[in-house]
């Protein structure tokens, strides 16, 4: 099986070195208009792969990813200094509206994971710009939010993340909903499991998800080990067919009242992408929130509808 890596920056490469250790694909193709840095990481990674498992990587075309089970596109714009996500929407827009045509022309006909920012507008450029079903096409959203908030409080209450039944949902950005009312610790409520005193402040958990990001941005100038991890998780759930709940951006076509936008809900993912959208029994003011995220949204979509 073969999945094709469209853009070979810090995402991109970062995304292939964890695929390749997690031998899910056998071959690995990256595609960037960098050729040269294309065939570097290409060698960096062949280098590496003597060690692991066989795993056949390379630098190629459009018509290398013809073929491919999964296109992975992480080619856009970074944001830089006080820049938000959907502040370069415009520019990420133009480039991932390029690197669609090309996959489409090239008679792509597999699944696409979308991992340029900002993602739920991106994954809505994809989606209409290729053509392809709601179904075929995954933006990585929230899994990446999600995954912090149970890092986060497993430090705060001293457990481990994995035992953290916790869901974000909405935009993955500034107007993204954690959803407190579902929040379970071995089964019982953030409340139930920390003493009184010592339950998490909400307000203060939001805010830390807000800023993750921009904290690392301004410390490393990028990320990539963490979205990294959220892509592989997401392609495992494809290719090995596990029926995953994770809470990815997708076409939402009247949950919640909100349609035609990319918006991250739990989703299950199986072989054939996005299977069913689940809606979960959220509290009334999150509701609120999640459509208050969708505005945001569709404001921006709407903003962009000369970029495609």
């Amino acid at each position: 099986m073969r999945i094709a890596i469209i853009g070979a920056g810090h995402v991109g490469s970062t995304a292939a070195y964890a695929l390749m250790l997690r031998a899910l694909f056998r071959e690995i193709v990256l595609i960037d208009t960098d050729l040269n840095l294309a065939a570097a990481e290409a060698a960096d990674l062949s280098d590496a792969n003597a060690l692991a498992r066989p795993t056949s990587i390379w630098a190629g075309t459009y018509q290398d990813a013809a073929p491919a089970r999964i296109a992975l596109i992480t080619a856009g714009t970074a944001t830089h200094g006080s820049e938000t996500r959907i502040s370069v929407a415009a520019r990420s827009a133009e480039i991932v509206g390029r690197c669609v045509t090309e996959l489409m022309a090239s008679g792509f006909a597999g699944i696409v994971v979308v991992a340029a920012n900002p993602v739920d507008l991106m994954t809505s450029v994809v989606l209409r710009q290729s053509g392809l079903p709601p179904a075929r096409v995954i933006g990585t959203g929230t899994l990446l939010d999600t995954s912090r908030l149970q890092q986060e409080l497993g430090a705060i209450l001293g457990v481990a993340p994995a035992a953290i039944d916790a869901l974000v949902i909405g935009e993955h950005g500034d107007s993204e909903v954690i959803a407190f009312s579902l929040l379970r610790v071995g089964g019982l409520t953030l409340e139930s499991f920390a003493a009184p005193h010592a339950a998490p402040d909400k307000q203060y958990l939001a805010k830390v998800l807000r800023e993750a990001a921009y904290k690392i941005i301004e410390g490393k100038g990028y990320t990539s080990f963490a979205i990294a991890t959220s892509v592989v998780r997401i392609c495992e759930a494809i290719v090995r067919d596990e029926r995953a709940v994770l809470p990815v951006s997708t076409w939402l076509s009247g949950q919640f009242g909100i349609s035609d936008i990319c918006l991250s809900l739990p989703c299950v993912l199986g072989s054939e992408g996005r299977m069913v959208v689940l809606n979960p029994a959220l509290a009334d003011d999150e509701v609120t929130q999640l459509q208050a995220s969708a505005a945001a949204i569709q404001d921006a979509l709407s903003a962009l509808a000369q970029s495609f």
